[in-house]
Parts: C-alpha cells; structure tokens; sequence
C-alpha cells in the first residue's frame, strides 16, 4: 500500500532523473517553504487510512511511503510515519513501514528520526561519481553528492536501491561501477537491490540494461564489498 506525501497537480522532488516515469520535475526544490498549501496535512493522509482499510480486504504486506517525487520533502515526515504507524498497528499489524527514498534530505533531524521509527529503508544510490550523479540523477543545485554518500552512513540498516540504464548517460562502464562498489563499501548497506528501466522515461535515449548485464554487475559488487545484491 502506497502513500504519496507530495502534491498530485505537480511533480514536486529534489531529483529530476533521465529515468523518472513520473516525467520531468516541474519545481525541483529541497526548500519547500513556498508550496507548503500544495502538502496533505496529517489528518487527510489518517483520514485516507482509515478509508482505505475500512473498505478493502486485500491483505497488506507493506505500508510504503513513496509516490511521485522525495517523500522526505513533506515538512512534517516524522509525524506522518506516526500516523501510519498507529494505521498500521489498528488494522494491518503484521505489515512493514517502508519508504523509497532518494536519500537527499538526510541533514534534516526530523527526518532522521522519521526513519528510524520505520522497518524497512530503501534509500537511492545510483551512481558512484560526481559526475554521473549529475547527469543521471540531476539533483537540485545544494545537493551534493558526497553529501548524500556520508549522510546515508548515518541511518542503520538500509538496503541500497541502484538503477542502472544506458544510452547517453551510462553508469554502467566498468569505472563507474567500480566506484559505485566503492560508496557500497563505505556505506556499508545491509543489503543491495539492482534494477533498470521498465517503464516510459523522462530522456526517451536511455537503453535497457540486460538481466545478464545486471548479474555481472551484482555478482562483482558482492564479492567486493560482502554485501547481498540482488537483481530485480
């Protein structure tokens, strides 16, 4: 079960990936101040909740913060996990609290502390350059690659999601790769998850990358850094 904390009219994220479904970002922003009305408030996203639940039957495995942009831009974050968490202990208490993140609002304490109350916290690591990062990814200007690579050090217990595509932009040479084991070494992730594009992209030049492709790359991470990587 998913939960968008962002505005539905606009894409609104502090990425604007070559590979985004979700299209291009319209307001690519870490500072949120200006589009604060444009938020769900805590007690519309319970309200949902509690609809939600109150109406279906389908067994839920996952409460998942995730939706069409960075979920962790949501000025009151912490508050919304408590918010699924009481959802989840009332009507779905043997589901994980999980969020897909791209790992860019790591500096904020509320958001550290929002994802400590969750059980599972897939964070985003593409790529192992600077470079690559920027042209992949194409984060907002304040954010800083090396940033991102020592603050995902300070939340224990993640598992590391990684996108790996081709074309113009290509992070999967061998040097890239390299030095995005690297990073995985430093961050130390309990567990590391691979994939390529499935569906339409914002950069219509991006390729497919081959399920054989992506074993070599995840056969080559695991035996470097001793981690568990596996290909989705």
């Amino acid at each position: 079960l998913g939960i968008n904390l962002l505005p539905t009219s606009y894409k609104l994220c502090s990425f604007n990936c070559l590979y985004c479904h979700y299209g291009w970002t319209k307001v690519h922003a870490v500072d949120v101040t200006a589009h604060l009305s444009d938020f769900p408030s805590t007690q519309k996203v319970k309200e949902a909740l509690e609809s939600w639940f109150e109406t279906n039957r389908d067994p839920v495995d996952y409460i998942t913060f995730s939706g069409n942009g960075e979920p962790c831009l949501h000025p009151a974050f912490d508050k919304m996990v408590d918010v699924a968490r009481q959802a989840k202990e009332k009507y779905a208490p043997s589901a994980k609290l999980a969020i897909l993140s791209n790992s860019t609002c790591l500096d904020n304490p509320r958001v550290l502390s929002g994802l400590k109350k969750l059980d599972v916290r897939i964070m985003k690591l593409d790529c192992g350059t600077d470079a690559i990062f920027r042209k992949l990814n194409r984060p907002q200007a304040k954010v800083r690659f090396d940033k991102v690579v020592e603050n995902l050090k300070k939340v224990e217990d993640i598992i590391i999601q990684s996108l790996f595509a081709a074309g113009g932009t290509d992070n999967t040479k061998e040097s890239e790769v390299d030095e995005w084991i690297s990073q995985l070494k430093h961050i130390k992730p309990k567990e590391v998850q691979i994939y390529s594009i499935d569906r339409p992209t914002a950069d219509s030049g991006l390729i497919l990358v081959t399920k054989c492709k992506l074993n070599q790359i995840a056969k080559k991470a695991q035996e470097v850094t001793g981690i568990p990587v596996k290909v989705f």
